[in-house]
């Protein structure tokens, strides 16, 4: 598990999670570069781990969240491997899921996402959980839980719907539909975009500004606005993960995975 020594702002990390802590800025950068960093049941709940950490650590000014490689994060993988660890404790994956995304949300200090790539599924739910979300040109968003028989998790119903509107939330959830980083810009999902060899001083540009800025009006401002906006964010974590544990049990999920590990097209029978 990642550990944290608040008296020292001293971090470690594990294989897949790596936790850095220097000059006020905590980086939790996902660490599964071959599979675009997607995730387990660990590696949510080290993200947790730090982030609950880092709340009482005064050492850590503001929180950077990325992943390494090309991509933020693919979600929850579906390889075959990943399915049967998932299947195995569908509901303890979630739990993971939903406290990770909590824990940023609840963070008394400004956390940053920083997407140089895909964010899918569960990691379009933990990029949407941070307070800034910087994208570069050739990021793209996309919740593509239906195309193989599932629902949004991870708060998503709350989260995107609170950023962009009732309609163009349906639009990303129920058809799967990939948003670009210049369209997610325009539709208000995201804080900024910026060309893919600008992107890591833009975001250090941001992450400075908020490491030097007032720690008590930066907490207060982002509960008040969270508290604003976020009124549904612990009720869709309980209406999800219901939702999707029935869903993971369903004949839809299975002929949706089998589907996308065998490069084909799912034909759906469940009414």
């Amino acid at each position: 598990m990642t550990s944290t020594d608040s008296s020292t702002g001293t971090y470690a990390s594990i294989d897949d999670v790596s936790v850095t802590l220097d000059g006020g800025v905590l980086s939790v950068t996902l660490n599964r570069p071959d599979s675009l960093n997607s995730l387990t049941q660990h590696m949510l709940s080290a993200i947790a781990d730090a982030m609950e950490q880092a709340a009482t650590d005064p050492a850590v000014r503001v929180v950077r969240l990325g992943g390494a490689g090309r991509g933020f994060s693919s979600g929850a993988g579906i390889s075959e491997e990943d399915q049967n660890a998932k299947s195995h404790d569908a509901a303890g994956v979630l739990d993971a899921a939903n406290r990770a995304v909590a824990s940023i949300v609840a963070l008394p200090k400004p956390v940053v996402a920083v997407v140089q790539g895909p964010a899918a599924g569960v990691g379009v739910s933990l990029a949407l959980a941070c307070d800034i979300v910087l994208a570069s040109d050739e990021a793209f968003f996309l919740l593509a839980f239906t195309k193989i028989g599932l629902m949004p998790d991870g708060g998503a119903s709350a989260l995107v719907a609170a950023a962009i509107g009732r309609i163009r939330a349906m639009r990303l959830a129920l058809l799967a539909d990939r948003l670009t980083a210049a369209d997610a810009y325009d539709w208000g999902l995201v804080t900024g975009v910026y060309p893919a060899a600008e992107f890591d001083a833009a975001v250090d540009k941001v992450v400075s500004k908020l490491r030097s800025g007032p720690a008590v009006a930066l907490r207060k401002t982002k509960q008040a606005v969270n508290a604003a906006t976020l009124t549904e964010l612990d009720n869709a974590f309980t209406r999800e993960r219901e939702g999707q544990l029935q869903l993971l049990t369903s004949n839809d999920f299975r002929e949706g995975t089998r589907a996308f590990q065998q490069s084909r097209r799912a034909e759906f029978t469940d009414s």
